[in-house]
């Protein structure tokens, strides 16, 4: 669709990356129920065929690839002539102790949570300044205002988007273009899951210890130093991460408040989903020899 046209003025579209499952997935279908135009993207076409079928238009992306974001971007344009929102939540955790991760893990944790955002805000941002309108949604986490121990190379990565985002918000003021950092606490979604691969622990195991549930993924290619095992034992419960503990909320919510976000005329920097989301990004405002005392009482707590 060519720039300028009335339709586009009508109605809105919208770039949605991880559509594959929870928060992108909801993400989807919550822009396309308020009349958006979607184009929900995964790596893989065959997990976002359902979107299609609800009336999502839908693109093979790997946010690695700048290939496949020049690709679909310039698509996008071409079809509808703008794209109003761009929702960057393509992501996963890397877990495990900072030592035993391999420097190649960490690349790839920032090629996915850090690069790849970037590759998309730099491909839609030219034609945003044309429009001179438009917003960013970063979906970040509460990991990223506030590190934990086993968690220090994904909570880098969503420390990077949220500077990125704070320095990107006020450079595009001007142009009438909007940056909102999302910051979910835990969701009831598939994360826990790979996170727990991406750590080196069977994701299928029930308990830790348990004869019948291999505690390593022997294909997990860690650096194990021998030195954190009772990180490895404690991460073998899935509640420890992801959306199996309480106060965890349904990937609708924050779906809910990534719209919100892009529909808003002046929408806040930063946005927590949840309750534990809100009451959890205040822990950076304690002292780290507190917190440093809690993460102490914890470990011995697990033990």
């Amino acid at each position: 669709m060519p720039p300028g046209s009335d339709r586009r003025r009508v109605q809105k579209t919208a770039l949605i990356t991880g559509c594959s499952s929870g928060i992108g997935r909801a993400a989807a279908h919550a822009f396309n129920d308020e009349g958006w135009t979607v184009y929900a993207t995964a790596r893989n076409p065959a997990d976002v065929e359902t979107l299609g079928e609800a009336g999502c238009e839908l693109a093979t992306l790997d946010v690695t690839d700048q290939g496949d974001v020049d690709r679909v971007v310039d698509r996008i344009l071409d079809e509808e002539g703008a794209i109003d929102a761009l929702v960057n939540n393509a992501g996963y955790g890397q877990f495990g102790p900072v030592e035993d991760v391999p420097t190649a893990k960490v690349h790839e944790q920032f090629d996915v949570n850090v690069y790849g955002p970037h590759r998309l805000i730099k491909a839609v941002l030219p034609g945003m300044r044309r429009e001179r309108d438009g917003t960013i949604v970063n979906v970040s986490s509460v990991a990223g205002r506030v590190s934990f121990p086993g968690g220090g190379v994904y909570c880098g990565s969503k420390f990077a988007v949220e500077a990125m985002s704070d320095a990107l918000r006020n450079e595009v003021a001007e142009f009438g273009i909007d940056v909102v950092v999302v910051e979910p606490g835990p969701v009831k979604t598939n994360f826990s899951k790979r996170a727990r691969s991406e750590a080196g622990v069977d994701p299928d195991a029930d308990d830790a210890g348990g004869d019948d549930a291999p505690s390593v993924d022997e294909d997990g290619g860690f650096d194990r130093s021998g030195a954190y095992e009772e990180f490895y034992e404690l991460f073998e419960d899935a509640k420890l991460v992801g959306g199996d503990g309480p106060g965890a909320v349904e990937p609708e919510v924050v779906a809910g408040a990534i719209l919100n976000a892009a529909s808003a005329t002046q929408p806040p920097a930063r946005v927590q989903p949840g309750t534990v989301a809100r009451v959890g990004v205040l822990a950076r405002l304690l002292p780290d020899a507190l917190l440093d005392r809690g993460y102490e009482l914890v470990r011995k707590f697990s033990s």
